[in-house]
């Protein structure tokens, strides 16, 4: 395991009744969200969405990182739709994740290189390895 030397940034939340009808903020105040159990008609986020949402930006970063270090200039309408699904096995709750990257304009071996090296640097990419079904898909 491999320990930070030095921390950039710290991100604080408090949160209240959990997924199930709970709330959650920043210490910012930036967030502020109700929260919700997926399928539910409650008004509110589920867990679920922010992981999709913080790792696809987080992913979106290593892409822009791994295009700067190989010089490729990246397409305006870079995107990514990060998928994560919530399931059951072995008796237990369980995710896996399916991160669609888009890069319209670039060939498709380019584009793989660059989804490869971002899987590699993204944190949150490190903190699912080996733990978590993760497929990667250019689309």
């Amino acid at each position: 395991m491999t320990h930070i030397e030095k921390v950039l940034y710290t991100a604080k939340t408090h949160t209240t009744g959990g997924r199930d009808g709970g709330a959650s903020r920043s210490s910012d105040g930036h967030l502020d969200i109700k929260l919700a159990t997926p399928g539910t008609t409650n008004i509110g986020t589920n867990p679920e969405q922010l992981l999709a949402a913080g790792w696809s930006a987080c992913f979106i970063g290593a892409i822009k990182i791994a295009a700067n270090k190989m010089r490729i200039t990246l397409p305006p309408d870079l995107a990514l739709d990060t998928e994560i699904d919530l399931g059951t096995a072995e008796g237990g709750f369980l995710i896996q994740a399916r991160l669609n990257v888009s890069l319209p304009g670039l060939e498709r071996e380019v584009a793989q290189s660059l989804a490869d090296a971002a899987h590699q640097t993204c944190p949150y990419s490190k903190a699912t390895r080996g733990n978590i079904d993760v497929v990667i898909n250019i689309v």
